[in-house]
């Protein structure tokens, strides 16, 4: 095959290829949405095994469901919290659970598939197909460490450990963020960010990942159930108890009030910088991005003055993930083509 016959291939493909991209993408946001109702619906560890191939089969008979229900029976989170627990109530959520894994596996297939037909058929560049590799690899060890967190709640604890809940919930976010990063950038080209702005829109997109880690804390905690009171938090702007665990870092992670506190504060930090850009730029990306961000915090108050319902906790939960999609987008836009027209500009 000629060079120019694989450049007209890739060329061709592409549209096909941003539609696939997209596509996993919007199933990786279905998977944080159910991954964030297992959490409040106190699902994840109803499945007390990994069986990447046959645990995709539920069971299908009552002894099934009983086998399964004496294994949860085991663990401490039915001993000191679910004691009591009639079948039926393990049902549902098992099945939260079971939605869970069962839809990682289908993002997996919807993947790799795909990928294997694109670079077969030469509709890959090499840049993209090594990309899509790493995500691939990274969408594995997404998988496990998913089992990971899940096994920190089998044993001394009744709930997963908030360090690994964070750690699978920013890893699917920056895989989120990654493809879309590579759907946007098919057939362009991106420099490093160089100018102020570039480097804004750059920490800005890296501050939206690190208050979704931050989020993810708040969940492991269920920091979100306690101080529901706006815009004061336990009747304070700055509460008393923020260091009350020793050593101090503790805090950051293990003390609920810090870790609701944090959350909030990186939020308005979040949006002081995004009306900065929007009011510099003027780009429909940044207005875009900032309607975005005034959007999650105003869901994010809602949430928490109505103690997280489901439903509500949920859309929080997706509205953190369409503002990340938008920061993204904004940093892509900011970044593409601009160092080849100042090159043309200065052979001209």
């Amino acid at each position: 095959m000629t060079a120019e016959t694989l450049n007209f291939r890739q060329t061709s493909a592409m549209p096909y290829v941003r539609a696939w991209l997209f596509g996993v993408a919007a199933l990786i946001f279905c998977m944080v949405i159910v991954g964030g109702a297992t959490r409040l619906t106190d699902s994840g560890l109803s499945i007390t095994e990994w069986k990447p191939l046959l645990g995709a089969i539920p069971p299908l008979t009552e002894t099934h469901w009983l086998e399964a229900f004496q294994k949860y029976q085991q663990i401490p989170e039915y001993q000191q919290v679910n004691k009591g627990m009639t079948l039926a109530e393990f049902e549902f959520i098992y099945w939260w659970e079971w939605s869970h894994r069962f839809l990682g596996r289908v993002i997996g297939l919807a993947f790799f598939l795909p990928f294997a037909y694109f670079a077969v058929t030469g509709a890959l560049n090499r840049s993209t197909a090594i990309r899509c590799g790493v995500l691939f690899v990274l969408g594995g060890l997404q998988g496990a460490l998913g089992w990971y967190m899940v096994a920190s709640g089998l044993v001394d604890r009744v709930d997963v450990s908030q360090y690994r809940l964070a750690a699978h919930l920013s890893l699917a976010t920056f895989i989120y963020g990654a493809i879309l990063w590579v759907a946007f950038g098919l057939g362009l080209k991106r420099h490093a960010p160089e100018t102020g702005r570039q480097w804004l829109a750059f920490a800005i997109a890296a501050l939206v990942l690190l208050q979704i880690a931050a989020g993810g804390f708040v969940a492991g905690l269920d920091a979100g159930f306690g101080y529901n009171t706006w815009p004061l938090i336990d009747g304070a702007l700055v509460p008393k108890g923020l260091f009350a665990a020793e050593p101090l870092w503790r805090n950051m992670f293990e003390n609920a009030l810090t870790v609701q506190f944090n959350h909030r504060n990186l939020a308005y930090v979040i949006a002081v910088l995004v009306a900065g850009q929007a009011y510099v730029v003027g780009s429909r990306p940044s207005l875009i991005l900032l309607a975005a961000v005034i959007a999650q915090i105003a869901l994010g108050v809602w949430t928490l003055l109505w103690v997280v319902p489901l439903w509500l906790g949920l859309a929080h939960q997706g509205g953190a993930l369409l503002v990340f999609a938008a920061a993204i987008w904004n940093l892509h836009c900011v970044l593409k083509g601009e160092r080849s027209a100042v090159l043309r500009d200065v052979r001209v």
